[in-house]
Parts: structure tokens; sequence; C-alpha cells
């Protein structure tokens, strides 16, 4: 190994490292009290719902949780809250695990595959404090470590001067589907791929992008597209762009039969957003958080092959993790 990668390498294990112990520090204070046994909060119907954020941590300002059950049509459901303009908070996208068949796992154009990863590794693995799955994708198991082929757009943000918006587009859109995107000032917004595919300068402003499937909320108003009842993973946003919601409906079990497309946007209207995307769901569907005793787990319970509990290995996931400078 040259001098320049021995740099690199150690350069990289000091980061994480530095990470580490600041997130070990930063949450050995506090605890996360609004999961410690909580109840969730119930209401008749998702019009009735008015929910009661409460923080995540007890020293890290900006993320607040919220989980609640619906009766009719019955439903189960967590959410987070998240300031995107505390400036000690930052988005963390990845397409997955490592890029399948490169050396050190980097990919070197759009449309490589990744390696599979369940949300819950997905939290671990990067010193995250929260992810949720995001893209759509194939093919479908519970095993890490497989090829799986992200369908839609990824944009991971890198080093600052690598250009205008700092990312680097690392699966390519798809022209049907839409996408959440995050720009360097740290706002968000939901457009169509279609608008990345063909706008160089919406592209080159962008830190970072995950695709979903379709938006289902625009300007508070719900866009009625599948009836269908499955577990469901939605993002959500502010007027402005500068709160975003991470929501997890629980699906296939007795407890919680899954919402529609309509359900799933009125319930992130009713939890504070104004616009809001579907992303990938029925079985890929996890929320993950890092505990205050060290350890992540996933909030939702996950139906895998018509198994509760049983997490499936995805691809592109959202996280956030603490901003280390």
């Amino acid at each position: 190994m040259n001098i320049k990668k021995q740099r690199k390498t150690l350069t990289n294990r000091c980061t994480l490292f530095s990470l580490l112990i600041f997130t070990f520090l930063f949450l050995s204070c506090g605890t996360i009290s609004p999961i410690q046994g909580q109840e969730f909060v119930s209401y008749p119907t998702i019009e009735a719902i008015s929910p009661g954020w409460q923080p995540l941590y007890t020293e890290i300002k900006g993320i607040d949780y919220f989980t609640g059950k619906i009766s009719k049509p019955k439903l189960e459901f967590h959410a987070l809250r998240i300031d995107l303009s505390e400036p000690h908070l930052e988005i963390f996208i990845a397409p997955g695990g490592p890029a399948c068949g490169k050396a050190g796992g980097k990919a070197e154009v759009a449309g490589e595959k990744f390696s599979s990863i369940k949300v819950s590794s997905f939290v671990r693995n990067n010193s995250l404090l929260a992810g949720i799955n995001a893209l759509p994708f194939e093919p479908s198991s519970d095993k890490e470590g497989e090829a799986r082929e992200n369908i839609g757009i990824v944009i991971a943000g890198s080093p600052a001067g690598s250009r205008a918006g700092g990312g680097i587009m690392l699966s390519k859109p798809h022209p049907k589907f839409d996408a959440l995107v995050f720009y360097p000032d740290k706002n968000a917004a939901i457009i169509p791929q279609l608008e990345i595919i063909s706008n160089s300068t919406a592209y080159s402003a962008i830190e970072n992008a995950v695709g979903g499937f379709y938006a289902i909320l625009k300007d508070s108003e719900p866009l009625h597209r599948s009836d269908d009842r499955h577990p469901r993973s939605a993002a959500g946003i502010s007027g402005g762009g500068w709160i975003l919601y991470l929501l997890v409906v629980d699906g296939r079990r007795p407890g919680s039969i899954g919402s529609t497309e309509l359900e799933t946007a009125l319930i992130l209207k009713a939890i504070g957003a104004i616009d809001g995307i579907n992303l990938d769901g029925g079985g890929s569907s996890a929320l993950a958080l890092l505990f205050h005793d060290g350890q992540v787990r996933v909030l939702n319970t996950p139906v895998h092959g018509g198994i509760p509990g049983k997490e499936r290995a995805v691809a592109g996931c959202i996280g956030i993790r603490l901003k280390i400078k």
C-alpha cells in the first residue's frame, strides 16, 4: 500500500472512530424516552389524528417521534419528524450495501448493482440515528449481500467541490417515478425523476436524492392512485422543505391491515406534511433507530415471506446522522 492510500485509510478509520465516540458521548446523557414503554396513541379515524410529537433523544434537537393506532381502518404507524435546518443533523443516502463486483465496493457509473442490506444493518453500519427503506428494487429476499438493482435514482452526497450540488449519481432515474431530493442548503423537495433526467440544471443543484414510486400528496391535496392495502413506507415534507417526515404503516397482520395510497397520504397530511411520496412498501417497509443502549432496532413489524418480524434485505435507504465537522 502506498503512502497516499495509507493516509486515506487512516483518515477514514479516524473519521469513523470519531463518529462512534461522538455518538456514544452524545447519547450517553440521553434516552429515547418516547419509545421506552410508550403506548400507541389511539384515534377512531385518520382524520382525528393529532400528533403528539416527543423528542427522540433528550440531548439531540431536531428529531421527534410519534406513534399512532387507528381503529377504522385498523392501522398502526410510526413517524419521525426531522428538522433539516438543525446544523448538527444531516441526510445520509446509500443505494444499498457495497457495489457488487467492484474492488472496495465503490460504484463507477450510475446503474451499478449494489449488495442488499437490511434497514437495521444500514443504520448500524453507517453509524446513523435512524433509517428507512426507500427505493423499489429487484430481486427480493431476506439475505444480505446479494446483488440488487435499484429501480430509480440515487444521488449520494460527496465531499464538497466535486460539483455544484456535491452529489454523485449512483443509480439512474426511472422516468415514470418521483424522487425525494435534498439541496446543499439542506431543504428538500419531491420532484419527478424525469425532471432530473431532462434538466441538467436540476441535477447539478442536488446534493442527495432517492427515488420512490409516485407522489401521493401535493400542496396538502392527496393524489389518489391505488386502493390496494399494503405495509407502507413514505416520506413527506413541510412548506419550504425544511421539515422531513418519515412514516411507516404496518400491514399484513391482524393488528394492522395496511393502508391504501390515499390513506397513507392522509396520514402524512395529518402529521404535518404538505407534499409526500410513496416509497417501496410491502415486506420492505422498515424504520430502524439507534436506541440509548447502543442497539439498533426496527420499530415496526416488517413482514417478509408472510412471517411477522422478519426483515427483508433491501436496496436504497434514507438515513439521519449526526454531522461531524
